[in-house]
């Protein structure tokens, strides 16, 4: 199963639409535009078609964890003493 095939399935399954997955990318600061994305979903023998890399795909799924669970909160750090004088 290639990247592409993955990219396909989650943007069935999920019901997204071109926009969305743009919006979703642009939420770990990738940006790509509708026509480029929908390279990605043509098939193989399309003249347009253009195969989904690593990188996309990831960005992609670091992009739905935030727009799924929202932004990671900000750590507290334990055990440091604060500065008294």
């Amino acid at each position: 199963m290639t990247n592409n095939d993955i990219f396909k399935k989650l943007r069935v399954a999920l019901q997204l639409r071109d926009d969305e997955i743009v919006k979703i990318l642009e939420l770990v600061d990738f940006r790509i535009s509708k026509s480029e994305l929908g390279a990605f979903f043509r098939k193989e023998d399309h003249p347009n078609y253009k195969e989904c890399g690593d990188q996309i795909l990831r960005n992609f799924l670091n992009g739905l964890v935030i727009h799924m669970r929202g932004p990671m909160p900000k750590k507290v750090e334990k055990g440091k003493p604060k500065n008294e004088n």
